[in-house]
C-alpha cells in the first residue's frame, strides 16, 4: 500500500487510568472507571491523527513477538494505518506504558522501553519513503539503536527524492542529547518540540531564542509549541505566533503528536504556513478532550467546522 506519509518510530502498547482525584495511598484500592487501552508512542499516534484527517498513513517501527505487539499491529490496522513496515524483535517485548491523570497535576508516566531499543535505521524502506510526500520521524534521542550518521543520509535521501522531513523528539529529563539531534537538523524541514524539551536541548529560555539556536544548527523551520501560551515557528525569513486554541482539557497525552499530523495535513493541502499551524494547533487541542492521545482528535470535517467557528 502506498501511503503519503510514512511515521517512524516510538511503538507502545498504552494503558490509562481515568483521572483520578489523588494517588492511592500504600495499600488502598482505589476504584475507577475503565482502563482505555490504545496502540500509542509518536509514530502510531501521529500516523492514527492522520488518518482521522484523511491522510494515508503507515507506521515503521518495533514490536514485540508477544500479545502487546499483536494488539499494537491489530489496533493500527483497524484504525486504517498501514503496518507494512511494522518489524517485531527477537529479543524484547512490546513497550508499554501506563498513563497515570491526577485531577490537578501533569500525567504520571510509568515505562518500559522495549522494543523500541532494538528499532534501527536499517528497519526503514527507502522505498516506501520514496512513495511518500512526507517523512515524520517521532521519538528520537529515546531510540538508542539510530545511529546519527546512518538517519542523516536517510533524511538527505527522503529530501533527494522531494518528500519533506518532520522530526519530533522525547528528551529525558536529564537533557543531553544535543549532539545527536545536531548531527542531523541540516536535513530536517520542519522540527517540533515543546519548549520544555527546548530549553533542555538549547539551554535558551525563550522560545525565540530557542528557534534561533536550532536554525542555526540548521533546521529549515523551527516550531515550538508552548501549551496553553501557544505556538512560535521561525525560519530564515519569516517568524509566526499563535495564541492557543481553548478546549474543554481531560487527557494532554498526545497533543504534540496530534500537532504534528495537523501540521503535516495543511502541508499536504499547501496551505500557507499560518493556516498550517491554526489547523495543527487545533488538532492538538482537541487531542485533549479525552481520555488518551487519539479519542478526542479531531476529524476532517470537524476540524474544517471548527476552523470556520473560531
Amino acid at each position: 500500500m502506498s501511503v503519503e506519509v510514512v511515521c517512524a518510530g516510538v511503538l507502545v502498547a498504552d494503558t490509562f487510568v481515568p483521572p483520578l482525584p489523588r494517588l492511592p495511598a500504600a495499600g488502598e484500592l482505589m476504584a475507577t472507571g475503565d482502563f482505555w487501552h490504545d496502540s500509542g508512542g509518536c509514530a502510531a499516534n501521529t500516523a492514527t491523527c492522520l488518518r482521522k484527517l484523511g491522510v494515508q498513513a503507515g507506521v515503521v517501527g518495533k514490536v514485540g513477538r508477544d500479545a502487546g505487539g499483536d494488539f499494537v499491529e491489530q489496533d493500527l490496522k483497524a484504525k486504517g494505518v498501514d503496518t507494512a513496515g511494522l518489524r517485531r524483535s527477537e529479543r524484547l517485548g512490546t513497550s508499554e506504558t501506563v498513563i497515570l491523570p491526577v485531577s490537578g497535576e501533569d500525567r504520571r508516566y510509568i515505562h518500559t522501553f522495549g522494543a523500541n531499543v532494538d528499532f534501527r535505521v536499517e528497519d526503514i524502506s527507502r522505498e516506501q519513503i520514496a512513495g511518500a510526500k512526507v517523512f515524520y520521524v517521532g521519538g528520537y534521542l529515546i531510540l538508542p539503536g539510530f545511529d546519527p550518521g546512518a538517519f542523516r543520509k536517510l533524511l538527505a535521501f527522503a529530501r533527494g527524492q522531494g518528500v519533506r522531513t518532520v522530526l519530533d523528539v522525547v528528551v529525558t529529563e536529564g537533557g543531553g542529547g544535543w549532539e545527536m539531534l545536531a548531527a542531523v537538523l541540516p536535513e530536517v524541514d520542519f522540527f517540533t518540540p515543546n519548549d520544555h524539551e527546548a530549553q533542555l536541548l538549547t539551554g535558551e529560555q525563550e522560545p525565540r531564542a530557542q528557534a534561533e539556536y536550532l536554525l542555526g544548527a540548521g533546521c529549515g523551520t523551527a516550531i515550538i509549541t508552548q501549551g496553553e501560551k501557544g505556538v512560535l515557528l521561525a525560519r530564515a525569513d519569516q517568524v509566526l505566533e499563535l495564541p492557543a486554541f481553548s478546549l474543554p482539557m481531560v487527557d494532554g497525552s498526545g497533543a504534540g503528536d496530534a500537532f504534528a499530523a495537523g501540521l503535516i495535513a495543511g502541508l499536504l493541502r499547501d496551505w500557507e504556513l499560518g493556516e498550517c499551524l491554526r489547523l495543527a494547533s487545533a488538532v492538538g487541542a482537541s487531542a485533549c478532550t479525552k481520555l488518551g492521545c487519539t479519542p478526542g482528535v479531531f476529524t476532517w470535517a470537524e476540524a474544517e467546522v471548527f476552523l470556520r467557528d473560531h
